[in-house]
């Protein structure tokens, strides 16, 4: 089972409060870029590598 499949939304408004407390609103736009960027680069690899 996939680890993310398993994290109920309890758990993940948990993680957002979380975030928004580590970075605050402002940064939170910005580090949701980079984190859409990576996982771009990531499939990208992922689908050269086949």
């Amino acid at each position: 089972m996939n680890i993310l499949q398993s994290i109920g939304l309890t758990e993940w408004l948990i993680l957002a409060l979380i975030v928004v407390l580590l970075f605050g609103g402002k940064k939170i736009p910005e580090l949701f870029r980079g984190v859409a960027e990576a996982i771009k680069e990531f499939k990208k690899v992922a689908k050269d590598s086949d």
